[in-house]
């Protein structure tokens, strides 16, 4: 087995590691809670803060998967390549955390207005969120559908891109308030708060450095 392989493995476990700690339920289908941080009620959320940014290594490529967009076509994560892009985790019917989350991607795609920056939001909720559905609630914030992919697809599919290329949680009803950014290379970069002012503008100039980035050789992700 390559031994820069297995190095890489165990010092991205970290960094999993961080950000499994930093995921709350937002309630929803099946009231499915967060197992490590409880809210006090159903449809609360509740943001366990990681330590200071930690520099750790940088990922490999993420791995190409395909789901279905707000416009009903298929979407291949292999149109992303030389592209910057956001992941995050959020579904329609959230009773309130998701819909600020999604606020402040708005907000940030408005303010980096780069048709090489690319947002992608994946439901945690498929049975409900079918593409016109999506369509629907895209709306709600004027989005680009060439900037911004509501996705939507196998729950099984939506897990592992959740888990495996965002390393966020994602179960039913449950996810993160995270955004977590990828460079031109499909590389795991870095992960903030999206409902936490100073942290989105940490998450904004991350955008900006790896937009304007031209070498190829980058060797830390920041999460915070």
């Amino acid at each position: 087995m390559n031994t820069n392989k297995i190095l890489n493995k165990h010092r991205v476990a970290p960094f999993l590691t961080l950000l499994a700690t930093c995921f709350f339920g937002c309630g929803g289908p099946g009231d499915v809670k967060d197992v490590s941080t409880r809210s006090t009620s159903v449809g609360a959320s509740k943001i366990e803060n990681a330590a200071e940014a930690t520099p750790v290594a940088t990922s490999e490529p993420a791995a190409r998967f395909e789901l279905t967009d707000q416009e009903g076509n298929q979407f291949d994560s292999a149109d992303l390549q030389g592209k910057v892009w956001m992941g995050s985790v959020f579904f329609a019917n959230c009773p309130g955390p998701c819909f600020r989350e999604n606020q402040a991607i708005a907000d940030i795609l408005r303010e980096i207005d780069d048709p090489n920056f690319v947002a992608v939001s994946l439901t945690c909720d498929p049975e409900n969120d079918t593409p016109a559905a999506l369509e629907h609630y895209a709306d709600r914030f004027e989005a680009d559908p060439q900037r911004w992919k509501f996705l939507t697809g196998d729950m099984d599919v939506i897990k592992r891109v959740g888990t495996k290329t965002f390393f966020l949680p994602v179960e039913i009803g449950v996810h993160s308030e995270r955004g977590v950014v990828f460079d031109r290379q499909g590389r795991l970069r870095g992960s903030y708060h999206l409902l936490q002012e100073d942290r989105v503008e940490r998450l904004k100039k991350l955008i900006r450095d790896v937009l304007a980035e031209d070498d190829a050789t980058v060797d830390t992700q920041e999460v915070d």
